[in-house]
């Protein structure tokens, strides 16, 4: 079984990763914020990390930087799904060590399958 970690502080976003990931029968545990999502990271063994750039208490570019500062799972794939698309955002997200940028709107199956590629899950 995959486990995806979803982070956004919109529950909307939330509820539709979580749907999507589910349906194509992945686990996702959701965080409402960077902060939150860390304390949930700690916790758990995640395949993938999904972020979004803009949150309070802990935006994604902090949460990036946590996960491959850390003392575990330094490796796992972080794939940005925010409405931004500017060239210095991806760049800046890229340093910090993101695997991958979704940019929202998401459609269903591309977001299956870019978690299927970084995950290597069949």
């Amino acid at each position: 079984m995959i486990n995806v970690l979803a982070i956004d502080d919109s529950l909307t976003i939330r509820e539709m990763v979580r749907e999507t990931l589910n349906s194509a029968g992945f686990t996702v545990t959701t965080a409402n914020d960077g902060e939150d999502g860390i304390e949930q990271f700690e916790k758990n063994r995640f395949d993938a990390v999904i972020t979004d750039i803009n949150m309070p208490r802990m935006d994604g570019f902090g949460v990036i930087e946590r996960i491959r500062g850390g003392n575990s799972n330094t490796r796992v794939p972080i794939l940005v799904l925010t409405t931004e698309s500017g060239a210095s955002l991806k760049e800046r997200a890229r340093k910090a060590g993101a695997t991958g940028w979704i940019v929202k709107p998401f459609q269903d199956e591309g977001l299956i399958n870019v978690v299927r590629r970084v995950t290597g899950a069949s």
